[in-house]
This record gives structure tokens, C-alpha cells and sequence, in this order.
């Protein structure tokens, strides 16, 4: 099934409170990718803003503020622009933080992020083959945590991993071992 890389930053991590999107970011192994500022909807106020996040992903709440788009319209955007295809995100949060823009924006479903470790073609790389195609991909980066650069990041490491379309079989929750972890990171 083909995919999309997304990838969210958000208000904080959710062991620092309730954390709302700030920016998503897509990426394909054909070589596109897209990003969008999220302006903070009425209904996050009260949740939590980490200065530790604001200085990971540089991002203010003023700027956002200033350039982000409504959240009705970048779930609008992100739902035209993503179609049938199935999103792949690196960690378990992106999927909440599509659940919170949705919601948002006034939506009864949301986009369905999965994560990679879930996917059962993830685990039978080899940890030298995924350590090489990290290597590659961190190669690559111009920045971390910002959503594009991320999704980007993640779209190159699954092609230098012969990933380009990911099939539909998942890993049970009780047997996943993440590759990731092997890898060492």
C-alpha cells in the first residue's frame, strides 16, 4: 500500500500535560513534501506549552499565532493532500495529535497514523541494514523537529530500506520488539 511520512510537534511531549499540534509535516519517497503551521484553537487553551519544545522545534506561540493556519483548514489540507494513502509516522504520538487537530477542527474521524514499529516489513530488516539507512537518512537532514525535515527524514530512511510501499500487516501490540531499539537508537 503506498504511504505518506507524517509527522507532528506539538505544545510538549504529553508526560509534560496536554499537548496540542503546533506543526504536521508530510513527506513521500517520490521526493515531495508539505508543512503546515498550526495556529492554537480556542479549545487547547489551558494546555500545556513547554519552553523545553519551544526550544527543540524553535517554534513561538507568537509565530503561530502570527503565520498558522486554522485548524479546520489544515486538516482540510492534510485530508486532500494525504487521500487513500496509509500516513507512517516514528512514534505512537502522532496519531493522538491527528485525533486532536481533527477534533478541532470540528471532525468526527481523523486521519489514521500508524506507527512503524507496528509495521511487520519494519522487523524483518536487518539491524546493519537499518543502521546503514539511518546513517543515510540522518545524512540528509537538514534539521530536527521541525515536521517536514522529520517526515522527510523519515520517507528517505524507508526507501534506503526498500520500504516504498508498505504492506498492510500489522505486529501485534504484545509481540513488537522495536527495530528501533536494535538499532540503537
Amino acid at each position: 500500500m503506498p504511504f505518506i511520512a507524517i509527522d507532528f510537534e506539538a505544545s510538549c511531549l504529553p508526560h509534560h500535560g496536554r499537548s496540542f499540534p503546533i506543526e504536521v509535516g508530510i513527506a513521500s519517497s517520490l521526493g515531495w513534501s508539505q508543512s503546515w503551521l498550526i495556529r492554537p484553537h480556542a479549545c487547547w487553551a489551558g494546555w500545556h506549552w513547554s519552553a523545553e519544545a519551544e526550544a527543540l522545534h524553535g517554534l513561538s506561540l507568537a509565530r503561530l499565532e502570527r503565520e498558522g493556519l486554522e485548524a479546520a483548514r489544515v486538516a482540510s489540507l492534510l485530508r486532500s493532500v494525504v487521500g487513500d494513502n496509509l500516513l507512517i509516522a516514528d512514534s505512537y504520538f502522532d496519531d493522538e495529535w491527528s485525533r486532536t487537530l481533527f477534533a478541532a477542527a470540528g471532525e468526527s474521524g481523523h486521519l489514521p497514523v500508524h506507527c512503524l514499529a507496528d509495521q511487520r516489513a519494519f522487523h524483518d530488516v536487518h539491524p546493519d541494514q537499518l543502521r546503514r539507512a539511518m546513517a543515510e537518512a540522518d545524512s540528509q537532514r537538514a534539521r530536527r523537529h521541525r515536521a517536514e525535515d522529520d517526515a522527510r527524514w523519515l520517507a528517505r530512511l524507508l526507501s534506503e530500506l526498500d520500504l516504498h510501499r508498505i504492506p498492510t500487516g500489522l505486529i501485534p501490540p504484545q509481540v513488537r520488539a522495536p527495530a528501533l531499539m536494535a538499532a540503537g537508537r
